[in-house]
């Protein structure tokens, strides 16, 4: 299934001005980059893209050259095999992005599964820099169902009818505004719901998600998370449906140098509802670990 065409669905991306294509091997990604400084890497969850950043992007730029991707068989990223998408496949992709752009983060940023990207980067890649997880998904599913689920998703993966079906079935649950608000609890303005939309009726990036879901195994990151040496902020939603704050409570304490920050009244793209407040979030820390630095 083809990507998102960037001449057509991509007129409407917020900063569109700053996106780039960067090809490594047979891949092409779709990059966005602003502001000057050390270099903060964003990376967003499954079923998202760069857009999800619209808001908190400029204001880390003040400071930073932030430097967000579509990952791989999401959006207008292309040219990755779809079975090469496991976490830590998909850690070594961005990896060898960041080899091509000539860039070491001294901060990597994951909203959801992109948190456990950024863990994987540590572990396998050597990342020793601050990460933060907006509203992290790292917490295995309990029991049986760490089994069950990824099977289904791997299931579903298979079938080429699937992802043209999900993306048909968005206008029969509501439309893209009300899927979002069942399964995320946040308000989001009116250019993220356009791209969300554009989003969750392609087929390919659906099945793109579909393929990350289907080689995800967050069982194998959960008995690796206490070789994690990074200082970790963990910032969450407290309404965030979609990943309980128990969870993160839980994922904070598998952690061996992680706080936990919930966030009142926010869901689970708490960085799209209040991107000021994040940025702040995030200001703080990144002096903090600066400052723990330097003290060393």
């Amino acid at each position: 299934m083809s990507a998102l065409d960037w001449q057509r669905e991509g007129l409407i991306w917020p900063h569109r001005e700053a996106s780039t294509f960067i090809r490594t091997g047979a891949a092409r990604w779709h990059v966005q980059r602003m502001g000057s400084g050390p270099p903060l890497l964003l990376l967003h969850g499954t079923g998202a893209s760069v857009h999800s950043w619209r808001g908190l992007m400029p204001l880390l730029a003040q400071r930073h050259d932030v430097i967000a991707v579509d990952l791989p068989r999401h959006a207008f990223t292309t040219g990755h095999d779809a079975y090469a998408m496991s976490l830590p496949a998909m850690a070594r992709e961005v990896t060898r992005l960041m080899e091509a752009l000539a860039v070491t983060p001294v901060a990597i940023i994951g909203h959801s599964a992109g948190a456990a990207i950024a863990l994987q980067l540590a572990l396998d890649h050597a990342y020793r820099g601050p990460i933060v997880g907006l509203s992290a998904a790292l917490r295995p599913f309990p029991g049986a169902f760490a089994q069950i689920f990824p099977a289904i998703a791997k299931t579903l993966f298979v079938n080429p009818l699937v992802p043209r079906i999900f993306t048909g079935s968005i206008d029969l649950v509501g439309g893209a505004e009300r899927f979002l608000w069942r399964s995320t609890h946040s308000r989001i303005d009116a250019a993220g719901l356009a791209c969300y939309a554009r989003l969750l009726k392609h087929p390919g990036h659906a099945g793109g998600a579909l393929a990350m879901m289907a080689n995800w195994d967050l069982p194998a990151l959960r008995e690796q998370m206490d070789a994690v040496r990074n200082p970790v902020l963990l910032l969450h939603g407290a309404n965030d449906p979609a990943i309980p704050p128990d969870w993160a409570r839980d994922a904070a304490s598998w952690l061996p140098d992680a706080r936990l920050e919930l966030l009142p009244r926010l869901g689970h793209l708490a960085h799209e509802e209040a991107p000021q407040d994040i940025a702040a979030h995030i200001a703080a820390f990144l002096a903090a670990a600066e400052a723990g630095e330097a003290r060393r």
